[in-house]
């Protein structure tokens, strides 16, 4: 039986890469051990490509989301989308394609980045075996045949049957906006049968364990907007992933726990990110969370808004959102937007749950002396501040009147 990091983090053994996560994290190499024996923290893997660490005490990491539909079909598009991921600072890529030719598509993503690559394998199912003749051994071998080729990490949905009845009740503005979710529990509507993935459970373990792939437990019951507050069938959701998580754990295979996501409002966000860790210390991973329903064309400002508070509060893992959300398939350069953005959160996430980080000092202390090379430098974009700066002395913003320069001499004592 192939051994995964959780084996032999469980006999002890350090692997070569929990020791390069905990050199990139800055986190001692026996907490690494015990977090990933434990599953607080995951390290998700590609054959040829650096590990990324996911959980605690490892900084926030940032998913993007990219990938065809069945109205917008660029395989292009799609690789210059996985092109600035990766320039970008990106961690990981999920792959949601559903239009076109998606394992020829998914190639291409594996040959133009080095980052882990997450898949939601119930939508290539759909698209190729649709609904109405699809059985449990379509399923199965659509995810086994991803996990072959080389997936760091899959997305499943873990619905039940007594969730879908309480989600009838809730009266819910949006429903289900989840689309794995629905896919899922369409299946299961249409067949009168539970989920296959909690009924072939341990049959789907083996086949994650295989490559070590993360298993992604997925959040289909998260609101699609605020006023969808939360509710009995989310609550329930929590429940079973929390004991999938820990089951799947006991079988050797890493998780990370979807929840939280979608919409959410702002003064229930530090208290919902302790709800799902109180459950389970599995990696929270986030999509947004948007606190607001008006920032459309701006939701990437809006998601980045609640992403910092959620990543602030202990959320491990966050899925970035571009300007396009709800609108359109985003285009390559509100993939970087959406991006810059989240990364802008996660990094002030971090600075709450960690302390404050040295790059803000040394950018202060370059802004004091009207460094503005140095400034750009230690920007999380350099290129767009170098665009707008002048060479040297104050910016125009002040011109002759600037207060740094006014106050220099009388606060470093050279007057």
């Amino acid at each position: 039986m192939t051994k995964t990091q959780i084996d032999h983090a469980k006999e002890g053994i350090l692997t070569p890469e929990m020791l390069e996560v905990a050199k990139a994290e800055n986190i001692d190499k026996e907490l690494v051990l015990e977090r990933v024996a434990n599953g607080s923290l995951v390290i998700m893997t590609r054959k040829g490509c650096p590990p990324v660490a996911i959980g605690k005490g490892a900084r926030t990491k940032i998913n993007v989301n990219l990938g065809t539909s069945s109205a917008a079909i660029d395989p292009e598009a799609e690789v210059e989308k996985v092109k600035v991921a990766q320039q970008y600072g990106a961690a990981t890529i999920t792959d949601l394609s559903m239009g076109g030719d998606i394992s020829a598509i998914r190639k291409m993503v594996f040959e133009n980045t080095e980052l882990p690559v997450t898949t939601v394998p119930i939508y290539q199912t759909i698209v190729e075996c649709g609904m109405e003749n699809l059985t449990i051994n379509d399923i199965l071998s659509y995810l086994k045949k991803h996990v072959d080729e080389g997936v760091s990490s899959v997305l499943l949905h873990c619905v039940e049957k007594e969730m879908l009845e309480q989600l009838k009740g809730t009266g819910r503005v949006m429903g289900m906006v989840s689309k794995g979710g629905s896919f899922t529990s369409s299946f299961m509507l249409l067949n009168e049968c539970e989920n296959p993935f909690i009924e072939h459970f341990d049959e789907i373990m083996e086949i994650l364990r295989k490559n070590d792939v993360v298993l992604s437990l997925g959040n289909t019951m998260r609101s699609g907007c605020i006023h969808d507050l939360k509710d009995s069938a989310q609550l329930m959701e929590i429940e079973t992933n929390a004991t999938l998580a820990k089951r799947a754990n006991e079988m050797g295979v890493q998780v990370i726990i979807n929840g939280m996501g979608g919409h959410i409002q702002a003064a229930d966000i530090p208290d919902s990110v302790k709800l799902y860790k109180d459950k389970a210390d599995f990696p929270l991973f986030v999509a947004g969370p948007l606190p607001t329903d008006i920032a459309v064309g701006y939701d990437h400002i809006a998601g980045a808004v609640g992403a910092s508070m959620a990543s602030g509060a202990g959320a491990d893992y966050l899925c970035y959102i571009t300007p396009a959300e709800h609108l359109s398939l985003p285009d390559p350069q509100q993939v970087k937007e959406g991006l810059i953005a989240f990364r802008i959160a996660a990094h002030i996430g971090d600075s709450m749950k960690y302390g404050l980080n040295d790059a803000d000092m040394m950018l202060a202390e370059k802004r004091a002396n009207f460094d503005w090379r140095g400034q750009a430098e230690l920007a999380i974009d350099p290129a767009k501040p170098s665009q707008m700066c002048p060479d040297e002395g104050p910016c125009s913003m002040c011109g002759d009147y600037c207060a740094i320069k006014i106050m220099k001499n009388y606060l470093t004592g050279d007057n």
